[in-house]
């Protein structure tokens, strides 16, 4: 297949997760203003999908994480060639959007380096990985951000609640947290922007290194930046508010100041991350950070079936669509043929998933909500009135 078109059509679905990464994840920062009435849905997601434009122009190193680091470069350039990518993409999309239908925990990030990777074990073998670096800008991170930002929101909320010496069930005159979610669900979307959209960035920039039309460890180019913040603002414009408007109910049980430590924890792991090149799942943040502060409130114990049911869909991932991203790694060998039967085989999948949701009513089953999940990992038991005694 000619240079030139397989680098069109993998930037193109570049874009394409790029957009579905907008209303698959950065809903999730608008979900708790929602559900306290601090923003209403349509105001909270174009707010949203302005500062996921603005955080994508913000920094590049975690584009050059995945351009640069986590596949190897030999001897004729780095070890992943364009058609590979284009299989890699199709398994980060098809899972993502597998995942989407069943409501099941997912990871779009780790979705993206599940798919790269796979393809690149079929094409190049294990000496195509640089696993240090997987290992220390990837799996370390996965493990460790959702736990520090948990810790942050338990702190912040026991702060919090301690500030107001008040008690839930109460007149607390908490309300003033309420309007504060506005300013840290909005620094929780600028988060997003400055890590996700840098992922499509370093995905484009991988692809026209391995075309030959760009310098390996170049910096990442202007136009590739300005289109995938555009994806991802309009993903999160587009579809994001559909989803909060149904998830608007889904974090009722988080209260205000519950929200306000929650999404400053989120947005101060996930900026801080962005910073050194770390690749997060905003997802796990939030959800860690959900359940810290959960945590924090007065009387509240851990469901743990929940938790785990989150914790599974986090480990099964990046193995999932590294699989998918093998499968369709194997089909793009084949040559030309293989391409387009990738492709035909991709967007049937996806067309066929979009119509299967259509069918049902939307809901936080069927349309994905990992933080929603999150919050329901954390039940807050209520203390009911002791039982006046009986004089005999």
């Amino acid at each position: 297949m000619d240079i030139t078109l397989i680098v069109v059509l993998v930037i193109a679905l570049a874009l394409f997760f790029d957009f579905t990464n907008g209303f698959h994840d950065t809903a999730n920062a608008m979900a708790t203003p929602i559900a306290t009435g601090a923003m209403k849905p349509k105001v909270a997601v174009t707010v949203a999908a302005l500062l996921n434009l603005v955080g994508a122009f913000l920094s590049t190193e975690v584009a050059q994480t995945i351009s640069g680091g986590i596949i190897k470069e030999g001897d004729d350039g780095v070890l992943i060639t364009p058609e590979l990518i284009f299989a890699g993409l199709i398994g980060a999309i098809v899972w993502n959007m597998f995942t989407w239908l069943l409501g099941l925990p997912s990871s779009s990030s780790h979705a993206l380096f599940g798919g790269l990777i796979g393809a690149a074990l079929v094409g190049f073998g294990t000496g195509a990985i640089d696993f240090a670096v997987l290992t220390s800008k990837v799996i370390l991170p996965a493990l460790l951000a959702p736990l520090t930002a948990g810790l942050i929101a338990y702190l912040a909320t026991k702060i919090a609640y301690a500030v107001t010496r008040r008690y839930d069930g109460k007149p607390d005159g908490r309300d003033g947290f309420r309007y504060a979610q506005i300013f840290s669900s909005s620094l929780v979307a600028l988060a997003h922007g400055t890590n996700d959209a840098q992922k499509t960035m370093g995905v484009i920039t991988l692809t026209l290194v391995a075309a030959g039309t760009q310098p390996a460890g170049s910096d990442v180019q202007w136009w590739v930046i300005v289109t995938c913040a555009i994806a991802i603002a309009l993903g999160t414009y587009m579809g994001g508010w559909r989803i909060i408007k149904t998830l608007g109910t889904g974090l009722t049980e988080v209260k205000p100041a519950q929200g306000f430590a929650a999404e400053t924890a989120t947005a101060a792991t996930i900026l801080a991350s962005s910073h050194v090149g770390f690749a997060l799942s905003t997802t796990q943040v939030a959800s860690g950070s959900v359940i810290g502060s959960g945590l924090g409130r007065r009387g509240s114990t851990v469901r743990w079936g929940t938790a785990g049911r989150i914790g599974v869909g986090w480990l099964l991932t990046l193995p999932a669509a590294a699989a998918v991203g093998a499968v369709a790694a194997f089909v793009a060998l084949l040559g030309p043929i293989g391409i387009i039967i990738d492709t035909v085989v991709g967007v049937a999948v996806i067309l066929g998933i979009f119509l299967r949701s259509r069918r049902n009513e939307i809901s936080h089953h069927n349309v994905v909500s990992e933080v929603a999940d999150s919050g329901l990992a954390v039940q807050i038991s209520t203390n009911p009135e002791p039982k006046k005694k009986v004089k005999p």
